[in-house]
């Protein structure tokens, strides 16, 4: 314990010498920082700032501003990427759009046969007035004679096969009889035991899928009522459109932007004209093949000749399809009626007409106003059989037909008059940052749109 106050005291020294140096360490930074303490920090850097650096340091560059993104892209890519997601919300649209009418099918189809039969009987209207009659009265005779004969003809139709459906059941299992018979005889081997097998296993079939047949022959009945339904809107829809189509039509620019309805109101009569030269030619090539076919199935002495006749003719509405189909029917009714030698015959016949049909009658009747190329035919049917059915593939092509010539139109006006097809392109794609000059401007378009077509040549 007697030692205790000397080691304190010394410790106490020490602690008071370290402090002493660290004082006199502070005062000598604090001089080599900017010559004494009193000083004023160097020009161009404020108190408290960070010190500039050395002279003997290395020099760094200045920082470069940095380019827009846009234009360290390559201008291929950015044009594909402006164009790919337009593609995506075109498709988009034609999705919500297919949706759409496949929710209200039985309606579309009803406009669009209304259409058709507009565009047939809207030149009788025409005439009808130019020889003095009221519009209304006009429309309601050429109404009243086209559905007159439409019912007329499809009575006659079920009146004939009604009429020989007992004799076509005899003469239907004479045939069977020739056809096994021939096949007995003919240079395949065929066997009785496998004719009969085939013939065991078509009875076992039937009888096995009876509830199947019998909750098809219900479902029938839903078809019919959503037939006749279809039906009368398509008269309704006939009607107003022959008597109030000019009003609709311009109804219906109403709602195109106004920039762009200058090019809409020329593109609809072209429109209209193709869609009427359309039906008139393919009602007068489905005419004269079911005159020739069903001439030639009558001289075969083929039975049911008139209804295979009609069913030809509307089965020409659908194109190559309609044609091969109709003309199979009437081989295979000519095949179990009349035997192989008859059956021949009248395929003959068949290709006969259906060369002179695609050969001479369209690109005559038909002409270059709706031609369509065949592999845009098979798509636009293929798409509209898989979309709605027969209805669709009836009006796939004349819907191509009167796109195509839309398109054109419109593709050209828009050459002209280039003002009225929107703004400039900008962002990404913007004539600027192109790769090229920007073409220089051409005129401007005229103070008016073009003249309005002529009351028959207006869409219905």
């Amino acid at each position: 314990m007697s030692n205790m106050p000397g080691w304190l005291g010394r410790l106490g020294a020490r602690l008071t010498r370290m402090e002493e140096r660290l004082a006199q360490r502070r005062a000598e930074a604090a001089g080599n920082g900017n010559g004494n303490g009193d000083e004023e920090p160097p020009a161009g850097r404020q108190p408290g700032t960070v010190p500039l650096p050395p002279s003997y340091a290395p020099a760094v560059p200045a920082v470069v501003d940095r380019p827009d993104p846009a234009s360290a892209v390559p201008w291929g890519m950015r044009v594909a990427a402006e164009a790919g997601w337009r593609l995506l919300v075109l498709a988009g649209t034609l999705w919500v759009l297919m949706k759409a009418i496949s929710a209200v099918q039985l309606v579309v189809l009803a406009f669009v046969a209304a259409l058709l039969i507009t565009a047939l009987l809207q030149p009788t209207v025409a005439r009808l007035r130019r020889l003095g009659l009221p519009r209304g009265l006009a429309t309601a005779v050429t109404a009243i004679l086209g559905f007159v004969i439409m019912g007329l003809v499809g009575w006659f139709v079920v009146w004939q096969v009604l009429d020989n459906l007992d004799n076509l059941a005899d003469r239907v299992k004479d045939g069977i009889e020739e056809l096994k018979r021939w096949l007995l005889d003919s240079p395949f081997h065929v066997t009785e035991q496998q004719i009969n097998d085939i013939a065991k296993n078509l009875s076992d079939t039937i009888g096995t899928n009876t509830e199947e047949i019998t909750s098809a022959g219900l479902q029938g009945v839903t078809v019919m009522v959503e037939v006749l339904t279809g039906i009368l809107l398509t008269m309704f829809s006939t009607l107003f459109l022959l008597y109030d189509g000019k009003r609709i039509w311009q109804w219906t620019l109403k709602l195109v932007p106004a920039h762009a309805r200058p090019g809409v109101a020329g593109a609809g009569p072209r429109a209209w004209r193709t869609l009427t030269a359309y039906v008139r030619g393919t009602v007068v090539v489905a005419l004269i093949d079911a005159i020739f076919i069903g001439l030639g199935v009558y001289f075969l002495d083929v039975p049911l000749a008139v209804p295979l006749g009609v069913f030809i003719f509307l089965f020409s509405f659908i194109p190559l399809v309609g044609a091969v189909v109709s003309g199979a029917l009437a081989v295979v009714v000519a095949l179990v009626t009349q035997g192989v030698f008859t059956a021949l015959m009248v395929l003959v016949v068949v290709l006969a007409v259906q060369q002179l049909e695609g050969h001479v009658l369209q690109p005559f009747i038909l002409g270059r106003a709706v031609r369509v190329h065949p592999l845009a035919v098979v798509l636009a049917v293929a798409a509209g059989g898989l979309t709605a059915g027969i209805g669709g593939a009836v009006v796939a092509v004349p819907l191509v037909a009167v796109t195509n010539t839309v398109v054109g139109y419109l593709r050209a006006y828009g050459q002209r008059y280039p003002v009225h097809m929107g703004p400039a392109p900008h962002g990404a794609t913007a004539i600027e940052v192109a790769p090229s000059a920007p073409p220089p401007p051409l005129p401007s378009p005229p103070a008016s749109p073009p003249a309005s077509p002529s009351e028959g040549d207006e869409p219905k």
